[in-house]
């Protein structure tokens, strides 16, 4: 299992631009392939879905086509994948369906480590219903979440636990897989934040416990849109707000207005582009497997080289422990949006804040200027780490 990752950086046109792109969690580059499936798409005739005439048929099968690649990636079912304009529209769609079902007094669980389209649904919802919001605290010195930090908040009354697969922010991932059966045990749903893990790792919904699974293809090399991932026979027993005409078949039921076709031909040729990231045979299922252990290994060694570079600066979290690609750190004396600013004039793009993880910086005590995020993607490689290396020792010898 190979990873030959100049063979990747061919297939990155916006790499010629020159800089070295350290912004991945905020959204990732596209592969050729992805750019030529929404253009093509665009170009073909498209009609609204049906089974008369060529153009009806093309869209049915383009749906199709995104669902069965987005279980594949995700060890879903088709029929349980929801698309939407965003992570943050579907969030907000689920938490606000659910909540029908709420009662006064009963509870949900937010964390305060994830990015707020995570919490602020939740919290919005559980106003609407006279719900409580219990809030699971993190480790600030670790970055780590305790699996006992939402456990011990677990009530007969809870109904929902949100918590992240991975930190936006840290790269923190907290044990899905030890919290999923004690949450089911009390009777909760547990709706999990993929967007900055479905990159970076190999995904097994079914495994994970996850009732609901959230992410973001533009996170993972495709366009940008949000999809769910849900069991079926869960989605049956859910009636969100829709339009009279519009079906009631699930997954559509939850599908507002008429699909973005090309943005799904997109996804499925960006789920394809990293079941081809190291050569192999088998179902798609198989070879994301095979690609995405490669990339792992391929990130840790760059996500290692970087942290090793970076030395002089103030880290969050702690180095070197097992999570996403993602470093955040401060150069003492120059402010992050400073540090963000000359890291671009030297063609390195490694941004500051605290993108949307409001909660997470804020319990840090880094507030709200936050600090400087770099995340390793499927394209960077050693001279991109070591052009971010240099740049921030640049920055340290010159404030």
């Amino acid at each position: 299992m190979t990873y030959d990752v100049e063979a990747v950086r061919a297939h990155f046109p916006a790499l010629a631009e020159g800089a070295a792109h350290f912004d991945g969690p905020g959204g990732t580059q596209v592969p050729d392939v992805v750019a030529d499936a929404v253009a093509e798409t665009l170009r073909a005739a498209v009609s609204n879905r049906g089974a008369t005439t060529k153009s009806e048929v093309r869209a049915e099968r383009i749906v199709a086509d995104a669902r069965q690649a987005a279980a594949d990636l995700l060890g879903a079912q088709p029929a349980g994948i929801i698309y939407g304009r965003s992570m943050t529209q579907l969030t907000y769609d689920m938490a606000r369906t659910l909540a029908k079902q709420w009662q006064p007094g009963d509870e949900v669980i937010v964390t305060k480590l994830d990015h707020d389209a995570n919490i602020r649904p939740w919290v919005h919802a559980a106003e609407t219903r006279g719900a409580v919001v219990r809030w699971a605290e993190f480790d600030r010195a670790t970055g780590e979440l305790p699996v006992a930090a939402i456990t011990d908040l677990l009530h007969t009354r809870t109904r929902v636990v949100a918590v992240t697969g991975a930190s936006n922010l840290l790269g923190t991932k907290p044990s899905i897989a030890r919290i999923a059966p004690l949450v089911h045990q009390a009777g909760a749903l547990l709706y999990v934040d993929g967007v900055h893990l479905t990159p970076h790792a190999w995904v097994d919904m079914e495994a994970m416990g996850a009732d609901f699974y959230a992410c973001s293809p533009y996170k993972f090399l495709g366009p940008h849109l949000g999809l769910v991932a849900a069991r079926p026979t869960l989605l049956e027993t859910l009636r969100p707000d829709k339009l009279m005409p519009a079906t009631n078949t699930v997954p559509e039921r939850f599908e507002y207005g008429t699909l973005p076709y090309e943005l799904l031909a997109g996804t499925t040729a960006a789920i394809d582009f990293l079941a081809s990231l190291v050569p192999g045979t088998g179902s798609r299922r198989a070879r994301l497997a095979r690609s995405m252990q490669a990339l792992e290994v391929h990130e840790r060694a760059m996500l290692s080289r970087m942290e090793y570079g970076l030395d002089g600066v103030q880290f969050y979290g702690v180095p070197h422990r097992d999570r996403t690609p993602t470093t955040l750190f401060s150069v003492p004396g120059c402010p992050p949006a400073e540090a963000y600013r000359q890291l671009a004039d030297r063609g390195v793009n490694a941004p500051a804040g605290t993108f949307y993880a409001l909660e997470c910086a804020r319990w840090m005590g880094i507030g709200d200027a936050g600090a400087i995020r770099a995340g390793i993607a499927p394209y960077t490689d050693e001279s991109d780490v070591d052009r971010l290396v240099a740049a921030v020792h640049a920055l340290g010898e010159h404030r």
